[in-house]
């Protein structure tokens, strides 16, 4: 039997379940890597811190709860992936220009956050 490993995916923002359309983003890892070239080749690697983050795209129901999203500063995002694994986004708050979408029914949202877990 094969295993679920992509799917349905749910959000909770403070304990509220978005609608999710499309696809989910959470970042894997703390920081990221760069060789760092001479004209010898690779002589090391640069590491970056990375902001933990989560992207999703949702259905702009006629509850979306605008207000609590756009006000938040410490709010706690919460990934439930169909493959059982779940990422929590702690210290997070809302990034980018959000516009919702009247012709396809959606919104786009970007959360960053202070600490990014999986469990």
């Amino acid at each position: 039997m094969a295993k679920r490993v992509a799917g349905t995916c749910f959000i909770k923002v403070d304990g509220d379940q978005l609608e999710v359309k499309g696809s989910v983003e959470c970042t894997i890892g703390d920081v990221t890597n760069e060789a760092v070239t001479s004209t010898r080749g690779v002589v090391g690697r640069k590491e970056t811190v990375r902001v933990p983050s989560t992207k999703l795209t949702a259905i702009f129901m006629p509850d979306f709860p605008i207000a609590k999203l756009t006000s938040g500063e410490d709010m706690t995002i919460t990934t439930e992936f169909a493959n059982g694994m779940v990422h929590t986004l702690s210290g997070a708050f809302l990034v980018g220009e959000t516009t919702g979408k009247g012709d396809d029914g959606e919104v786009d949202l970007e959360f960053n956050g202070t600490k990014g877990i999986w469990q």
